[in-house]
């Protein structure tokens, strides 16, 4: 079975794929593709309905997260030889288990904001785990009873929040966005061995990624294993399971993404897949002014022209206080501000 949850962000819906790739709605046998519909019992509920009967989606709405409010978001670091070898590190003796903050998750085809301050930001393909009932201390031969399904993720990072800066890499990789899921959960029926897949990445129609499941140092059932010896895992929650070789950092010299970069990632074969937009305004956000000149909205273009040009914003002082008025209508205190040229005597514009 394919699981999708379609809709406005915040507003999605349960549905299933067809065998015509249509989607129909699965409103009346679960409430959400969550950890419920994950459970052995949700799937046995859902793969009782007669899917020819449900009522079909029309139009081609927006695909939400496949996964409705996972309480852990894992990852899993250098798990791939390639990838370790172009990052520079040494082969992990056991898996590198990082979080990926939940309030990162976003659609498949969502667009992916740029964060502030950002300066290296790059992109990872990977397969994705869901997992299926409760798992804590595992024996190595239940790992794979614990699995729901897969899916397919972008693990975008910041490579200087994550790396360059002190602590640990979750700052580097949970920013708003950076966790594009989708677009469905397959479960374990729909692929035979998980070890055995092609996935790919492209940016702006350019192959960076290709790489193959068979090459992970940890495979699906070793994974789910190990991350069971250290924390409770629950129905819904997801592991992102390592990324092969040919991200930005990797590439000599670096090639990061800029704002309006588009990024493709899938399985071989298929058309299935996610497009992630970067440096754009999600849905529901009032939108921004970019400039391409600077890689930053339009205020912060005019700013650093402003600088460039010799102006400073710098406060009006009076004696050694700024002076303070209350704002119309609010009883709110303002601070008198004003812009003033450098060497360009007394002239300068007033702003409250």
């Amino acid at each position: 079975m394919k699981l999708v949850r379609y809709g406005a962000a915040g507003k999605e819906k349960p549905g299933i794929i067809d065998k015509n790739g249509k989607i129909r709605d699965l409103s009346k046998i679960v409430k959400d593709i969550d950890g419920e519909a994950l459970s052995p019992a949700g799937l046995a509920k859902i793969k009782k309905a007669k899917i020819e009967k449900l009522p079909l989606v029309k139009g081609n709405p927006r695909l939400g997260p496949c996964v409705a409010r996972p309480s852990n978001f894992i990852a899993i670091g250098l798990n791939y030889a390639e990838h370790a070898a172009e990052a520079g590190m040494k082969l992990p003796p056991e898996p590198i288990i990082f979080n990926k903050a939940v309030s990162c998750i976003c659609g498949p085809n969502d667009n992916t904001i740029t964060p502030k301050d950002s300066s290296k930001l790059d992109y990872e393909v990977e397969l994705g785990i869901v997992i299926g009932k409760r798992a804590s201390y595992l024996k190595k031969e239940q790992a794979m009873s614990a699995v729901a399904g897969y899916f397919l993720a972008n693990d975008v990072s910041e490579r200087v929040f994550q790396i360059e800066r002190a602590g640990q890499w979750t700052k580097g990789k949970g920013c708003e966005t950076f966790g594009p899921i989708g677009p469905w959960v397959a479960t374990k029926d729909e692929i035979k061995d998980p070890q055995a897949l092609n996935i790919w990445l492209k940016v702006n129609g350019e192959y960076r990624q290709k790489g193959n499941t068979k090459t992970m140092i940890f495979n699906v059932a070793e994974i789910v294993w190990w991350c069971s010896q250290y924390f409770i895992m629950e129905p819904g929650d997801i592991i992102v399971t390592g990324t092969p070789s040919g991200v930005a950092l990797g590439m000599k010299p670096p090639k990061f993404l800029n704002v309006g970069d588009v990024v493709d990632l899938g399985k071989a074969r298929t058309r299935e897949g996610q497009r992630n937009r970067f440096g754009s305004e999600p849905a529901g956000r009032r939108p921004q002014r970019l400039d391409r000149r600077y890689g930053r909205n339009h205020g912060e273009a005019v700013r650093i022209e402003q600088q460039a040009k010799g102006l400073q914003r710098v406060p009006t002082v009076i004696g050694d206080q700024q002076p303070e008025r209350l704002c119309r209508g609010t009883g709110r205190r303002s601070r008198r501000r004003e812009w003033r040229s450098k060497g360009r005597g007394g002239r300068h514009d007033r702003i409250w």
